[in-house]
């Protein structure tokens, strides 16, 4: 329920932490927060980052329904809502997230994410992840931004660390910057 990382690459060092909790008192309530920042090791001013906030509403097993905020450095805060499909079992977790601004010139994004984790021994695991962002511009009909993050690494008792990539695509124009190196 609770996923933090830090990667440290080529080009910037990346944190991203992810929260999905349920209130024990009303569990069909929940929580869904997202927090990525990119801070980019020769720039003095952090232009890469994005924060969402969400109530969640459990329709049934592996649908929510989520409204909330996000913030971004281009956009501001806005509102927002979304729908969360969720399905997971010891080896594999799979999400997949749009969302949509609730505002003019509303940003649609779709967020999807693969995680693939299979025992070695009783206190070593292989992990994987494949992490995918879209989001197009509703407004002005244009790409504003899209990534792919790719992590393979070893999970020891409840600490997972590895290799990484972060494959970022920016603007219109679709300016590739990528970020090479590890992750903990």
């Amino acid at each position: 329920p609770i996923f933090m990382e830090t990667f440290a690459g080529d080009r910037a060092l990346a944190y991203q932490m992810i929260i999905n909790k349920k209130l024990q008192s009303v569990p069909k309530l929940g929580f869904f927060g997202v927090t990525n920042i990119q801070p980019e090791w020769r720039e003095p001013k952090m232009n890469d980052y994005m924060l969402q906030g969400n109530i969640t509403y459990s329709i049934i097993r592996g649908i929510d329904l989520s409204g909330g905020f996000i913030w971004n450095p281009i956009d501001g805060i806005r509102p927002s809502a979304g729908v969360i499909f969720s399905y997971g079992n010891q080896d594999l977790l799979a999400v997949v997230n749009p969302r949509v601004d609730l505002s003019k010139n509303a940003n649609f994004d779709a967020l999807a994410l693969i995680e693939y984790k299979t025992k070695l021994t009783e206190k070593l695991n292989i992990y994987t992840r494949l992490q995918g962002l879209y989001t197009h511009n509703l407004g002005y009909d244009f790409h504003t931004r899209s990534y792919i993050m790719l992590r393979a690494g070893l999970t020891y008792k409840d600490i997972t660390f590895g290799a990484a990539a972060n494959l970022d695509w920016y603007g219109p124009m679709k300016t590739n910057q990528n970020n090479f190196g590890g992750f903990v």
